[in-house]
């Protein structure tokens, strides 16, 4: 499911920059900005072969950015929260830098 279709039914507001998710390491959680969030190529993965999307398989929802190979593509999800910053994050696992770094958003192949 295209992660576009859960944000327009849940509503974002305006001033939302960024989509974090969980996964079910305490520890790991990334995040992309709304950009990404919103491309018809951002999916939320819950099924695969017309079956539940299996564990090894990152099951039971992964977050998948298939137009960048392994990029973001972070298993077992717990949770999503939409934000206009990412400094209440700490430094935690995740590629992007709440503190503003040089992370660079774009990772294409």
């Amino acid at each position: 499911m295209p992660l576009s279709h859960v944000l327009d039914v849940v509503g974002v507001r305006p001033q939302a920059r960024y989509v974090v998710y969980f996964s079910i390491d305490p520890d790991w959680w990334d995040s992309i900005d709304m950009a990404d969030a919103l491309h018809p190529q951002t999916f939320l993965t819950y099924g695969m072969n017309g079956n539940e999307l299996p564990v090894a398989n990152g099951g039971p929802l992964r977050i998948r950015l298939p137009r960048q190979l392994g990029y973001k593509s972070v298993k077992f999800i717990t949770r999503l929260t939409v934000t206009a910053t990412l400094k209440a994050y700490g430094k935690g696992s995740a590629s992007a830098s709440p503190e503003g770094g040089s992370y660079a958003w774009y990772a294409g192949i």
